[in-house]
């Protein structure tokens, strides 16, 4: 049984694949913290808990005075605000009377087959014969709040999914100031902290760093995930590397506001706690209502951050993203906009298309600028109508011409957003998010629409559904192209307005929800900028996202290689664009811009029609590795081998199929060097099988290539590049 409970000792034991988590209900009602790691088999687990012998700045819980026993130094399952522990709260309540102190205690407990939900928000699922849900009541009798703590477990996985759902059932409302979706607590500080920081066109850049005594925060508070911080972090061993040591990560599947932080006490302790961000949040709640929070999930491995991604990667993939395109190979598309940006009409695009089709290319996008009057970024956003001029037979005309010539047809939408210069706001410009009095910023000439408002969605919803009606569209960009300001929507009452921020969320959420039901063989591709909402919760509504604007292969090396971190292969859209780079003017060979591309879901950026019958040899022969390959990259276990954010001369990963019959090595020379040399050592290999290393290579056995290694030295040039297949003989 994946959920134990010892009722003489009051203990829950939750077992998850390779990882166990123990707590207890001590007699004073609090949920204490007992275990967090590699398996373990025994539940007499109370000697684990910590006592505070000597403090009178440290209170002890109201009737506990003769015990030496105070909140303030005990490991919490979800501590409190205001009643004892000074350290990070998962959860503010305010009542009638003004007081933010918060006191749980634990009422009662179920356990059941299948794995909880989360009405209106994306969560990870399982059929009820693959998990089982912990649900802990805890209550605070003074503002009548019922927390239920929720625990999910998919045993096959080394992850436990957490959330709360915060219900009133008093009398009077209260305000929720602060509500965690999970807090950790680690009796030792021993642990480096990784996360993945950035900005536009260079997401999710890793950083390690020693924890130390402090209070840390990555967190963000511009209405999305962001290009600055992903709603990710690990806590790694001092010694944890790629394959050997623990990690623990903890990723929040949520698009808005987040905060993951921690905090290392004078007992040297470490507080992990993540959620909505408390800064411009607060929740209202009436007797008989209830809030949910997002789901965290905590993955455990003691096979290095290598073993806690392929635990997010699996994960995701199997039990997140959903709809008929969550496990499928994705086709590979051409997107017009490096190739043409504005400029482009219906010939323009057939130019294109019949190139990709000669090519072997299966789908044509047309991005930014179909609509309206869009002939630049400054207006017509919202006025989701084609515009005839440019597309002169129309959308149906000319999605009839690309699927004659053998290709699918996706489109790009930006739905969150409106133009001043637009039809929309003429008629509408109380829809646009502001706080009322205040003049709203404006972004890339443009504003941002206000998602908490159910006209609003559904006037999207009718628009969008029009053109998807239209004609037979396959694939759709999905586009938010700048942060929210002035947040406070005009449509809730003031005492309300800080509840904005989540509502949005859940207003997208909403809309998204609407859509993918109502045109399910659709595929939808996240895009903010590129990846400035690449977040778990996104996967639930699309399976693959834009990784970056940045599609400088070199570049991208750095930022696939930290998406992979959380997100799987899968997920992440990579494209070969022009060279010299439209970015950074770096000149790449196509060979490169293919293997780099080859590690996602696979695609082009550039004009076809220019490239030269050399280029076009090679489009078709990565087009044919694709085919051969697109298995193994999106179904196989990936392996980080060698790191670009450590080695300036050189990129590797591999993917390896689950009977380790084959893999696809990949390795990258940003930048060479004189006498260059690297002795390549595989991973995920069966030691014991001969594997053929490439078409005329070698064969080595799984142990020899995995502890020698492959002898990669030689005479390279700067962004050059290899693929090697294996397979098992």
């Amino acid at each position: 049984m994946p959920i134990l409970y010892d009722s003489e000792a009051c203990i829950f034991r939750l077992d998850a694949g390779k990882f166990s988590y123990a707590f207890c209900v001590d007699e004073h009602g609090a949920l204490i913290h007992l275990y967090c790691g590699a398996h373990i088999s025994d539940t007499a687990l109370s000697y684990l808990k910590f006592p505070l012998w000597l403090s009178s700045f440290s209170p002890n819980p109201p009737g506990g005075e003769t015990q030496p026993f105070t909140l303030d130094s005990a490991l919490q399952e979800y501590p409190q605000n205001g009643t004892g522990d000074y350290r990070l709260a998962a959860i503010a309540i305010r009542g009638e009377n003004g007081s933010t102190a918060t006191s749980l205690r634990y009422r009662s407990h179920t356990i059941r087959k299948g794995k909880y939900t989360l009405p209106g928000m994306p969560a990870v699922y399982a059929a009820d014969n693959e998990a089982e849900t912990l649900d802990i009541l805890m209550e605070d009798p003074l503002t009548g709040a019922e927390v239920h703590l929720l625990y999910g477990i998919l045993e096959e996985y080394s992850a436990i999914t957490r959330a709360a759902v915060i219900r009133n059932a008093g009398s009077a409302p209260f305000w929720i100031e602060k509500a965690a979706s999970a807090c950790v607590d680690f009796n030792r500080m021993d642990f480096d902290l990784v996360h993945l920081y950035g900005q536009w066109a260079q997401e999710r850049q890793i950083c390690r760093t020693p924890l130390s005594h402090e209070i840390r925060s990555i967190a963000s508070k511009r209405g999305s995930s962001s290009h600055n911080h992903n709603p990710f972090a690990a806590l790694a061993g001092k010694y944890t590397d790629e394959t050997h040591g623990e990690a623990y990560g903890f990723s929040l599947i949520y698009s808005g506001n987040f905060a993951i932080e921690t905090e290392c006490d004078a007992y040297n302790s470490t507080r992990l706690v993540m959620g909505i961000n408390p800064i411009d949040f607060e929740w209202k709640l009436a007797p008989g209502e209830s809030f949910a929070t997002p789901e965290a999930v905590m993955a455990f491995s003691d096979e290095g951050l290598g073993g806690m991604s392929r635990t997010f990667h699996h994960l995701y993939r199997r039990h997140l993203c959903r709809g008929e395109w969550k496990e499928k190979i994705r086709p590979i598309l051409v997107n017009n906009w490096e190739a043409t940006y504005f400029d482009f009409d219906e010939e323009k695009l057939c130019a294109i298309a019949r190139d990709a089709a000669d090519l072997g290319i299966e789908m044509l996008v047309m991005d930014d600028g179909w609509f309206g009057k869009r002939n630049d970024d400054r207006c017509s956003l919202g006025d989701w109508v084609v515009n005839e001029q440019k597309l002169k037979g129309g959308l149906a005309s000319l999605v009839e011409r690309i699927n004659q010539m053998g290709l699918k047809f996706g489109i790009w939408f930006e739905p969150e957003m409106i133009s001043p210069d637009s039809d929309l706001f003429r008629s509408h410009p109380d829809w646009v998010l502001c706080a009322p009095g205040r003049e709203p910023s404006i972004a890339r000439t443009q504003y941002v629409l206000d998602m908490t408002r159910s006209e609003v969605r559904d006037y999207l919803f009718d628009a969008i559904s029009a053109i998807l009606s239209s004609a037979n569209i396959a694939y759709v960009k999905w586009d938010f192209n700048r942060n929210l300001t002035e947040a406070a929507s005009a449509a809730l009452p003031p005492e309300r307005r800080k509840e904005t921020f989540h509502r949005y969320v859940l207003g997208l959420y909403s809309l998204l929800e609407r859509l993918t039901s109502a045109y399910p063989h659709i595929l939808f591709e996240g895009c903010s900028g590129g990846g400035g909402r690449f977040d778990p919760a996104m996967l639930y509504y699309s399976p693959q996202i834009w990784t970056s604007d940045d599609t400088d292969a070199i570049e991208r090396c750095r930022i696939q290689y930290g998406t992979s971190m959380v997100y799987p292969p899968s997920s992440i859209s990579a494209h070969v664009s022009a060279s010299p780079n439209h970015q950074t003017g770096r000149d790449t060979s196509f060979e490169t811009r293919g293997n780099v591309a080859m590690a996602g879901a696979f695609g082009y950026e550039l004009d076809l029609t220019k490239l030269t019958s050399e280029e076009k040899a090679l489009v078709r022969k990565q087009v044919a590795q694709y085919h051969a390959y697109a298995p193994l990259v999106q179904d196989g276990d990936f392996y980080r081998l060698l790191s670009p954010f450590e080695n300036e001369n050189g990129c590797a990963w591999m993917s390896v199929s689950a009977d380790q019959n084959e893999a696809l090595v990949t390795f990258i020379v940003p930048r060479t060097r004189v006498n260059f040399t690297s002795y390549l050592r595989l991973a995920g290999l069966d030691p014991v099988k001969k594997y053929r290393v490439g078409e005329n290579g070698p064969v080595l056995s799984g142990d020899t290539l995995m502890n020698a290694g492959l002898n990669l030295s030689q005479k390279w040039k700067d962004g050059d590049s290899l693929l090697l297949h294996l397979v098992a003989e």
